[in-house]
């Protein structure tokens, strides 16, 4: 969409019950996606979101400020067609999880990652009984098979539109672990990007706040905040 960006042309957007969902009207007529799909939305809430996008564009449409259709439009288009590859590559991300991988040093930085990581891994070991070992430093450890099936479960447990939602969740935090924590309710967007964000934050205490780096942060947390609002209004 990034190319896309026509004048607006409508005066009201709205929101319609459709069969399979609840599609998006621009003065009556239904919004697709960029391969021509229609888009048509699995509830009524993230429906209105979508609509909200529509009514904020002024003269010219500007896709980088409408998260929520175009995280839509990338579950109709893609997730939905490709849904088995996208849940097999976030897999991935359970073998290599950000919570398992942890300083060797200085104590202090070692502490607040045990204080702040080990509660999910706990979680995900109740939740989904699927263990994770950890390890100090970069070298690989590998996690259990089950745990790691557990966890591929349940991302193939999503809908096209969750999935697209955990998409983010996921990438952004680094942790499949810390992406199904905020799907399930056990953390808010920002305690998870909080949590992602231990050793920068370490870092930026020891060595002060760098201005490129600190607007970067501020749109990966913004980022997860609107991917965890989509996933919640699936539901």
């Amino acid at each position: 969409m990034s190319a896309w960006k026509p004048k607006r042309f409508w005066k009201e957007a709205t929101v319609a019950a459709v069969e399979g969902g609840f599609a998006v009207l621009l003065d009556g007529r239904a919004v697709k996606t960029p391969a021509k799909t229609a888009l048509i939305l699995p509830t009524e809430g993230l429906a209105q979101l979508v609509a909200a996008e529509w009514d904020a564009q002024e003269e010219k449409v500007l896709p980088e400020t409408m998260p929520a259709t175009r995280t839509a439009n990338s579950a109709i288009d893609k997730v939905q067609v490709h849904f088995s590859e996208v849940a097999e590559m976030l897999a991935e991300y359970g073998g290599t999880d950000l919570l398992c991988y942890r300083a060797e040093g200085p104590a202090p930085l070692v502490q607040r990652q045990a204080d702040g990581w080990d509660p999910l891994l706990e979680w995900a070991r109740a939740r989904y009984d699927a263990p994770l070992a950890t390890t100090s430093g970069v070298m690989f450890v590998a996690q259990p098979p089950g745990s790691l099936a557990a966890l591929r479960q349940a991302l193939f447990d999503q809908t096209p539109f969750q999935l697209a939602g955990l998409h983010d969740l996921i990438a952004i935090s680094g942790s499949l672990v810390l992406g199904l924590a905020v799907a399930e309710g056990r953390l808010s967007a920002d305690q998870a990007f909080d949590l992602s964000r231990i050793d920068e934050h370490w870092q930026i205490e020891q060595w002060g706040t760098d201005e490129e780096a600190a607007e970067q942060e501020t749109l990966k947390r913004q980022g997860l905040q609107e991917a965890a609002r989509f996933h919640a209004l699936c539901r």
